[in-house]
């Protein structure tokens, strides 16, 4: 249980959040509603771009500010709206698979590993393991810090609603902090004024069991948009092998709302929420899991001119999950209370500097797997970076810093710069070099108890990136990379008999490889879309207490991967589209066997006229079952699905 000095120390972190959070709620009603009702700015978008204007398409995931993609210094791949539904996918982590710069695998019925530039961490963990990268939606963390991966069973965004996906490989943690080490993913969700009527969706299928969608948005007036929305989804099991039932079957039910209020041209105000319960492995005694919680997000954003702007956002979230009926019980509930603040604006003509200051509060209470059974986590952080243009539109160089404190390793700092050299519209070379941390986990510090202090992991990564359009309807893009890491968790020996391992800092890595992807508009009705990426890694121990199961703590990753999107409009409203996908294999580890090459797609074929959608879709159509990662087979499958908006 807490002492005293830890209840003491809770009030007096609520406390600041509270007082952070009140000032800016007073800032925020003051700013917005003394505003008079303007005319709104037109936000319409065409449900279908071409080549030109996916290259203009606007990313804010590498400078905090609106950027132009082909003209942004980073390795980063855009997912449209559009691309996801015509992958018919059913899922969030379904849709980041349409990148190729991921290294993605499904482990079961509900549970994947995701992750950037390797390091996706214990194969048979699922995906909890995978800890240096960093996934937001809507500006709302959903990393973990109990291991310091992603819960993807309970994140099941309505897809239909996703504007786009920003996804960054390579380090993002001069701007977004503690934990961007290999990546970020930037989850963006659609303004309620975009998301207007009735939106009905139902599917069912062999291996996705059902799957119902309602959403209904309505306009208040001419400056206020709402939507609401409710969704239901049931996975069947996969198998093992040998066809031997996984009792991985899983179900969730989550609801949410948003309002987006623009009381000005100037002035923004969102606020939005979700909860969510759910049960998977419903048909195992011991793995038994009962999922739910629930978030609320506001944001308020000012504009002062077109080089400057003012960004205030808090959230609260919180998450439960419990494994009752195992050998081991395990339970765990965490609430975050978060608040940032960004202002951007433009020093003269040369610079364009943003900055700002958060604080995050974390509160858990878990089982007796760790020592202490709750505790407080204060983050504090801010950043500054400044975007020198040394000769407009053609040089500029981007430096900065995220500085931060946490109550594992203390003050951090995360400087990082790129330079970038746009050599004509059609041609960008950039390159950068940064320093990111992952910060310990409750699972580092807490699961095993001993004196060591667990560090934070570091990496120093360079890159070197190429954007070219060498014919009007084909972009490429190459992304090269190399990455120090030091201080990486091992597992070591220890001399004490009743504790005979401990988890320390006792690894150093290095990593290499290229991203290579391209967007190709092979004739009016039809676009590609694609890419490759290459990976390898290093990983030695610096200390003769180190385990060799360390190196499969940190992920056995493949080192060959392609990845294909055809999107085909027919006659008479048809569509058909592809995704294919191969992996290398995943060589035989301490804990799990190998896991061979695979190749496989999924097609969909869909009739849809004005608002009304019919569409057949198969999944993982080449083989009757394969492994990713972990035991579970994943099975190929079909479902049919209808849609209507009104």
């Amino acid at each position: 249980m807490p002492t005293s000095l830890t209840k003491k120390g809770a009030w007096y972190n609520r406390s600041l959040f509270a007082v952070l959070l009140t000032f800016s709620l007073t800032f925020l009603s003051n700013a917005v509603f003394a505003q008079r009702q303007e005319s709104l700015l037109s936000s319409s978008r065409l449900k279908k771009m071409s080549l030109e204007e996916l290259m203009n398409t606007e990313v804010i995931s590498v400078s905090m500010r609106p950027e132009k993609l082909a003209e942004v210094a980073s390795a980063v791949q855009v997912i449209t709206g559009e691309d996801i539904h015509r992958s018919g996918v059913t899922r969030l982590p379904g849709a980041l698979r349409l990148v190729s710069n991921l290294q993605m695998e499904q482990a079961n019925s509900h549970d994947w590993a995701i992750t950037a530039r390797g390091f996706n961490g214990l194969p048979s963990a699922g995906g909890v393991l995978a800890n240096k990268l960093l996934v937001m939606i809507d500006g709302r963390s959903i990393y973990s810090p109990l291991f310091g991966g992603v819960y993807w069973d309970v994140q099941n965004t309505l897809l239909q609603d996703l504007d786009h996906i920003e996804v960054v490989s390579g380090p993002g943690g001069t701007l977004w902090g503690a934990n961007a080490v290999n990546g970020v993913i930037n989850i963006i969700t659609k303004s309620a004024r975009e998301t207007q009527g009735w939106y009905l969706s139902g599917a069912a299928g062999s291996f996705l069991q059902d799957l119902g969608e309602v959403r209904y948005g309505t306009r208040v007036d001419s400056t206020l948009f709402v939507r609401i929305y409710g969704q239901r989804l049931d996975q069947r099991n996969t198998e093992l092998a040998g066809g031997i039932n996984a009792k991985d079957a899983w179900n969730m039910t989550q609801g949410g709302f948003r309002m987006d209020y623009y009381p000005s041209a100037t002035n923004t105000f969102t606020l939005q929420g979700d909860l969510y319960s759910g049960v998977a492995n419903k048909d195992s005694l011991l793995k038994h899991t009962v999922t739910n919680g629930q978030n609320v997000l506001a944001r308020f954003t000012h504009l002062f001119s077109g080089s400057s702007d003012l960004k205030i956002q808090a959230y609260f979230d919180r998450t439960w999950r419990t494994t009752p009926h195992s050998a081991t019980p395990f339970s765990y509930r965490i609430n975050t209370y978060d608040i940032d603040i960004q202002h951007r604006f433009a020093a003269g003509k040369l610079h364009n500097i943003v900055y700002g200051i958060g604080y995050r509060l974390q509160e858990d209470e878990a089982a007796a797997s760790l020592l202490p059974l709750s505790r407080n986590m204060p983050l504090y952080s801010g950043f500054v970076q400044d975007e020198i243009t040394f000769v407009p539109n053609f040089l500029k160089l981007t430096i900065g810093s995220k500085f931060l404190h946490n109550i594992y390793s203390g003050f951090e700092t995360q400087p990082g710069a790129r330079i970038t050299w746009t050599v004509d519209r059609r041609q960008t070379i950039w390159t950068a070099v940064s320093r990111a941390v992952r910060t310990p986990t409750r699972f580092d510090t807490d699961f095993i108890r001993r004196r060591l202090k667990f560090l934070s992991e570091k990496v120093i990564a360079y890159e070197l990136g190429y954007r070219v359009r060498p014919l009007d309807r084909l972009s490429l893009s190459l992304a090269s990379f190399y990455n120090r890491y030091h201080d990486i968790r091992s597992i070591d020996s220890n001399a004490s008999p009743t504790v005979p391992l401990v988890l320390a800092n006792s690894q150093r890595a290095e990593s290499w490889g290229f991203e290579l992807s391209g967007s190709f508009q092979a004739l009016e009705w039809w676009r590609l879309r694609g890419g490759y990426t290459y990976f390898s890694k290093n990983i030695w121990p610096t200390s003769p207490k180190v385990l060799p199961a360390s190196v499969d703590f940190e992920g056995v990753d493949p080192r060959h991967q392609c990845l294909l999107q055809s999107i085909m409009d027919l006659p008479r409203h048809l569509q058909l589209d592809l995704v294919a996908r191969y992996a290398d294999q995943l060589p035989g580890s301490t804990f799990t066997a190998h896991i061979p090459a695979y190749f496989t797609f999924d097609l969909r074929l869909a009739w849809q006229y004005k608002r009304f959608e019919i569409s057949l879709v198969g999944q993982n159509l080449t083989k009757d079952q394969h492994k990713e990662t972990g035991s579970s087979q994943i099975p190929r499958s079909i479902y049919g699905r209808v849609i209507c908006q009104l």
